[in-house]
């Protein structure tokens, strides 16, 4: 599971070694890292040396430090904690225009390129938005539509793009939950992606894209 450090750059070893810990999921986004003496065994270096490291990763946004109940990591990649801290100083509109640029691109292509095994998890995640919109459960309803958007994208076929958009999920989001949250009946009536489904079924670029523009437009004026 751990690897120990070489006698190089010590705290560099560590820093990269808890970070591919943290980008593969072992230590997931809200859980607390193991104990400082467990740490220092596992990877073979001194106290000073880790909580270098320690101090490093949260500096770069990747752990967060809470008093009286450890360290526990807030972003899976330095790349998403750059985005949630450029994020939080925008506004809503520019937040906009950056879904817009991604998720336009993401639609054209999926039109194109989408197969069967895309549809399918497309027409799940519309199914269980559906459903949550039903209850009225927001929460539900969020996580449902966060992942027919990463299923766009993966079915875009274009793996940087869909990295990006990985790592940009979370600051997206949280920043317009808080919108979601004062209307949710808009998001159950309006975030439901039917048309673009459609029409990446039916790979229309142009109404994938139209559909697109709609429902980013349909945000923007609730902010206005």
């Amino acid at each position: 599971m751990y690897k120990r450090a070489n006698r190089v750059s010590l705290v560099d070893q560590v820093i990269s070694q808890m970070e591919k810990l943290i980008e593969n999921g072992h230590w997931p986004v809200g859980h607390k890292i193991p104990p400082e003496m467990l740490l220092m065994e596992e990877f073979d270096v001194s106290r000073n040396t880790l909580r270098e490291a320690v101090q490093a990763l949260v500096h770069a946004g990747l752990l967060e430090s809470k008093q009286g109940s450890g360290t526990v990591v807030r972003s899976t990649s330095v790349f998403e904690a750059a985005m949630q801290r450029q994020i939080e100083k925008t506004g809503l509109i520019e937040t906009l225009e950056v879904r817009l640029a991604l998720e336009k691109e993401a639609a054209q292509l999926a039109a194109k390129r989408r197969n069967e095994e895309d549809i399918a998890g497309l027409r799940a995640y519309i199914d269980k938005c559906r459903d949550a919109a039903e209850r009225r459960k927001l929460e539900d309803f969020i996580a449902a539509d966060i992942k027919f958007h990463q299923a766009i994208f993966q079915a875009a076929k274009n793996s940087l793009l869909e990295d990006l958009y990985e790592h940009m999920t979370k600051p997206l989001y949280s920043s317009i939950k808080d919108l979601m949250a004062m209307d949710p009946q808009f998001c159950f009536e309006e975030e439901i992606h039917d048309e673009l489904f459609r029409a990446i079924c039916d790979q229309d670029v142009e109404a994938a894209v139209n559909e697109v523009n709609e429902y980013i437009a349909q945000f923007k004026k609730r902010l206005t």
